[in-house]
């Protein structure tokens, strides 16, 4: 009984450990974002401000403002392209795991697929920038949304094949004693029991493009088309800069991408039981 008591406190205190680690980045930033400028270069360190100030997030969602203009018209290029390009990713990494696990494409091909995002993103900016400039692309959502359906690919693709690889091939291979085509098979068969699969498929694509930062800035220059992670380090230049903005907007980019990770929990746990047998 002491063991267990022992082992439980043990669990219990490295889970607190783990949230306590995990929260106080986020915590931190979020006082940041509601104390004074003064506050935040005091010496000693403020911890508490003495009023909280949510002027910074009120103008940060005013259109009319300059702030407000320039995070909302990022946020929307960052929903727009992060979701475009995984939407894309998935549209094509599915069929292409399914080839890999159930038809036998050569695994060489995968492999040379994910041997792409082990090279230094630098290296592809040349021709892509040529490419895109040659198609009137540049500084456009479209151009991103390919660069970043390119980069999501071999990644989605492997992580759908280790899954598809985990359903018993006896589905497909019933499926098809029955009559049905190879599309229908995967459509009717094989991803309803793949959903908690293509869940965190989208879940972790969506948030490498979100966060992605190296080719927005060489492929972006305009207020139109630039993304979050452009737009905060804009608002770090100049001779004065606020971090209270900065965090504000720090905390407002986050919202998104933990907004799609909770409604995709859900789907997860009803993923898990959807798909049947046919008796």
């Amino acid at each position: 009984m002491k063991n267990t008591n022992f082992k439980l406190f043990g669990l219990l205190s490295a889970s607190l450990i783990l949230v306590v680690f995990t929260l106080s980045p986020l915590i931190w930033l979020i006082i940041m974002s509601v104390s004074s400028a003064a506050e935040l270069t005091a010496k000693p360190l403020v911890w508490w401000p003495d009023t909280i100030d949510f002027s910074r997030y009120s103008d940060l969602l005013n259109m009319d403002s300059g702030s407000g203009e320039r995070f909302l018209m990022a946020l929307r290029n960052s929903l727009i392209t992060a979701i475009t390009a995984t939407l894309m990713a998935l549209i094509i990494s599915i069929p292409a795991a399914f080839a890999f696990s159930r038809r036998g494409a050569s695994l060489v091909l995968l492999f040379g697929f994910l041997a792409t995002i082990m090279m230094p993103p630098i290296t592809y900016i040349l021709p892509l920038y040529n490419i895109f400039g040659s198609l009137s692309l540049l500084n456009s959502s479209t151009a991103l949304a390919i660069v970043y359906c390119a980069m999501l690919l071999p990644f989605a693709t492997w992580l759908m094949k280790s899954n598809f690889d985990a359903i018993p091939a006896e589905l497909d291979q019933a499926s098809m004693l029955e009559g049905a085509s190879t599309f229908y098979t995967l459509r009717r068969v094989i991803l309803p029991l793949a959903l908690p699969a293509i869940a965190a498929t989208f879940m972790l694509s969506f948030l490498a493009a979100w966060d992605e930062f190296f080719y927005a800035l060489i492929f972006t220059s305009d207020l139109s088309t630039k993304t979050l992670p452009v737009a905060i380090a804009d608002f770090t230049a100049g001779r004065v800069t606020d971090y209270g903005v900065i965090a504000a907007v720090g905390v407002l980019a986050s919202l998104p991408p933990a907004i799609v990770a909770m409604c995709f929990q859900r789907f997860i746990v009803s993923g898990l039981t959807a798909g049947s047998v046919k008796g």
